[in-house]
């Protein structure tokens, strides 16, 4: 997590973060009042990992499984581009299925403490932000990867480090999504990332947040009532059980929603209250499912996303 001693500028930094995120509340009152459908479905080809499907593949399971985007992983592009493919023919066959391609995951070391592998880092975002472009993308996902072991990432240095790559983002036409993980020593909670986001002062600035890492690093979910329509656009959505416990639980143990514990509907309310359409990306790591039918569990996925947004009366 940030580093907790904090100098007058950090301090003036937070106050600024707790009466912006007022604002950006009422902002968010406001636009919730919107006629567009409060969420998009997505699935995040995670949830399809273990079936080694390849990219075109996967799109098809998403296209009939009937989901509006996908969320695919830039290592299946470039598998799929060192296969021989064209990125302009995925895009056409994405597009061709009524798919649009809300975010992508990747793992640049943008937030380490290195300089030389920084600069790496930010070299790989430019690359793997330009895939995603050319695929008509809009966002990509930015973890703090390779500083998870750090004892603690200072607050000016994680702000630097995020505007660094929102600048890279801007050249690229993508925004980096701050991503929470919640069993890193850094970023691993949501007021962490939002104060961090919020501070760089850039208007592409959000946060990328999922529902099994909020609760494995602890953050109050009720806090998000503060936040404003931009501020989390695309939310990793998954269900966790009672056993293993927070302190034990991996990522493997994720379930389809509704068959967990997690709050889910309170979740969905506050996202819906703060405004904006937000996306639902299905990100599940489930051993059980990569056994299973692809086809199968994404259909499964989409309906248990949408039983619980009836569920929980939007």
């Amino acid at each position: 997590m940030l580093s907790r001693k904090l100098s007058r500028r950090d301090a003036a930094a937070q106050t600024g973060f707790i009466l912006g995120a007022a604002l950006l509340g009422r902002a968010g009152a406001s636009a919730a009042t919107s006629s567009a459908p409060p969420f998009r479905y997505c699935l995040n080809m995670a949830t399809l990992r273990g079936q080694k499907l390849g990219i075109v593949k996967e799109v098809e399971a998403a296209a009939q499984a009937g989901y509006d985007g996908i969320e695919p992983w830039v290592a299946t592009l470039d598998e799929y581009v060192s296969g021989g493919g064209k990125l302009a023919d995925l895009r056409k066959r994405i597009n061709d299925s009524g798919l649009q391609v809300e975010s992508a995951i990747a793992f640049a070391e943008w937030a380490v403490n290195d300089d030389a592998r920084r600069a790496k880092g930010l070299e790989q975002a430019r690359r793997d932000m330009d895939k995603v472009a050319q695929l008509g993308g809009r966002r990509i996902a930015a973890p703090p990867k390779g500083a998870t072991d750090l004892p603690g990432l200072e607050l000016e240095a994680a702000v630097d480090r995020y505007r660094a790559l929102l600048q890279v983002g801007d050249q690229a036409g993508v925004v980096p999504q701050l991503e929470l993980w919640g069993f890193s020593k850094s970023l691993s909670r949501l007021g962490e990332c939002v104060c961090v986001a919020m501070e760089t002062g850039h208007r592409h600035a959000c946060v990328l947040a999922d529902v099994y890492h909020l609760y494995k690093g602890g953050s109050a979910i009720q806090g998000m009532h503060l936040l404003g329509p931009d501020a989390i656009q695309v939310v990793h959505i998954n269900d966790y059980p009672s056993d293993p416990p927070r302190e034990k639980i991996d990522d493997s143990y994720r379930v389809y929603p509704g068959e967990g514990v997690a709050p889910l509907g309170e979740i969905l309310r506050i996202l819906r209250a703060t405004g904006g359409q937000k996306v639902l990306s299905l990100e599940l790591f489930n051993r059980r499912y990569w056994a299973q039918d692809a086809l199968a569990v994404s259909k499964t996925g989409l309906a248990r996303m949408k039983a619980m947004v009836q569920s929980a009366g939007l």
